[in-house]
């Protein structure tokens, strides 16, 4: 019988590629859902949040200027490292949802399916939503979709891993950067994407994954001028009616909370449009010249 004693694993922040403490070096404990000690989390702070958005918005020319193609050949990369991490989450879904190993297992195979969709649509969503429009007079008028920018994410507090990625893989394919604020009672899931995160060839900064409690840092971000975009999907009544005041002081867009989310039903495309600006672009035709104008 082995008397060795396991190497217990120590959660860091996921920001700007990086895995820092929290500023604050503070903590809380995670536990399961029969009160079990699992982890120790790192609790972010206001100087964690902000730090995160200035390494979203150093990242986002970056990420928006790639091509679709391009987009989408990292995030099926990203799917492809989280089948190879399968066991891993399987074993963090089941202690963070209190769910059986085959029922985590379902789980976790539906969240990189989940990805793998998302990954699909990186260079299909322009043609969906764009494309020309019917004008009367001797132009051509086309329409594109462009990202919104930096984008703070609430991950679904009760679906740890498949909520998670439901919410932070459209923001991202759509070429925005985002802000993950992790599920405050079960961070693990989210901590542990960001490390695989880190080892794909998705660029440092494009997804920050933050933990701690969801309102303290959720405040700073609503509020804050560079961020332009806020889905509050973790959010309860009383945060979101909070956070949308906070958001209309710059003009953010921001996504409510819908009264049942089911995770497990296939997505459509309002999460990927969500956050997808139109572009408008008028060009004459015919003896008019060829010089455009766009706004």
């Amino acid at each position: 019988m082995s008397d060795r004693l396991s190497v217990l694993k120590t959660y860091k922040l996921y920001v700007g590629g990086k895995f820092p403490r929290s500023e604050s070096g503070r903590v809380y404990e995670v536990t399961d859902s029969k009160g079990k000690w699992l982890a120790n989390a790192p609790q972010s702070s206001r100087k964690d949040a902000r730090d995160a958005v200035v390494a979203a918005r150093k990242a986002f020319g970056g990420w928006a200027g790639a091509t679709a193609y391009n987009r989408g050949q990292v995030l099926y990369r990203v799917a492809e490292m989280l089948e190879g991490r399968r066991g891993q989450f399987v074993h963090e879904v089941a202690d963070a949802e209190g769910v059986s190993k085959s029922r985590a297992a379902e789980q976790v195979g539906a969240t990189i399916d989940r990805w793998v969709w998302y990954a699909g649509w990186t260079d299909k969503i322009a043609q969906v939503v764009g494309g020309g429009n019917p004008v009367a007079g001797p132009y051509f008028n086309l329409s594109s979709p462009e990202p919104t920018g930096v984008v703070a994410v609430l991950a679904p507090q009760e679906s740890s891993f498949l909520g998670l990625v439901s919410v932070l893989a459209p923001v991202i394919a759509t070429g925005n950067t985002a802000i993950v604020i992790a599920s405050e009672r079960a961070p693990l899931p989210a901590l542990s994407l960001g490390e695989v995160l880190a080892t794909s060839d998705v660029p440092g900064g494009v997804v920050n994954v933050l933990s701690g409690r969801t309102a303290e840092i959720a405040a700073p971000l609503a509020s804050h001028q560079d961020v332009n975009a806020i889905d509050l999907a973790g959010a309860d009544e009383a945060l979101a009616k909070e956070l949308e005041i906070a958001a209309a002081d710059n003009l953010k867009r921001v996504l409510r909370p819908q009264p049942v989310d089911d995770w497990s039903a296939v997505p459509g495309t309002d999460r990927l449009t969500a956050f997808l600006e139109t572009k408008t672009v008028w060009h004459p035709t015919g003896s008019l010249g060829a010089s455009g104008s766009s706004y």
